[in-house]
């Protein structure tokens, strides 16, 4: 598998392959900006380093479930099975400081961490409209507040305003705590 990672990012332009190991205890931090792993279980020793990112190889949702909260800079999950766009474009982005990964796997990952904090007290004291509804929807699904307004036939003011209450209703400040917010209250379908 190393060797069939290495020459397929070594094809990249942009992408130089600083080394190979087994013992991740010898990564040199001052060369390497990204870490593609095949075993979760190897990223515990990088739990507390944080000067590169992971990109994580697995098909194994259950064992990444410890990775969703950690201090790693940035880190992404891709099926066993990617494509070569798919993984030369999400070593790129961790290595911009992205989380990236599979929507299956992702999507699964999350669910589990929501259910996992949620509780009675997490339920809204206002429910959202049909139209927040909308909005936090294309939200998720990376839109810009003016390909929302597009989408939506409304201005770019009015989306802000939307974005404004749904800010306050689940209380929270920025578009990356609504989304995830909007996933452990089950309003955002992946």
């Amino acid at each position: 598998m190393r060797i069939g990672l290495r020459e397929l990012l070594s094809r990249q332009p942009d992408i130089k392959v600083v080394g190979e190991t087994v013992d991740l205890e010898h990564v040199n931090e001052t060369e390497t900006e990204v870490v593609v792993l095949a075993s979760v279980s190897s990223a515990r020793v990088l739990e507390n380093k944080t000067s590169f990112a992971i990109l994580f190889l697995t098909d194994d949702v259950e064992s990444l479930r410890g990775m969703f909260n950690s201090n790693l800079r940035a880190w992404g999950v891709l099926s066993m099975d990617a494509t070569e766009d798919e993984l030369t474009a999400a070593v790129r982005a961790v290595g911009e400081g992205l989380w990236v990964g599979a929507p299956s796997l992702v999507g699964s990952l999350i669910r589990l961490s929501g259910r996992r904090e949620s509780s009675s007290e997490d339920s809204l004291v206002e429910p959202l409209t049909a139209r927040e509804l909308e909005v936090i929807q294309l939200m998720a699904q990376g839109l810009a507040n003016k390909q929302i307004a597009l989408a939506l036939s409304i201005s770019e003011h009015t989306v802000k305003f939307h974005l404004s209450s749904l800010y306050a209703k689940l209380g929270i400040s920025s578009r990356t705590e609504a989304v995830k917010r909007g996933i452990e209250l089950g309003l955002i379908s992946l």
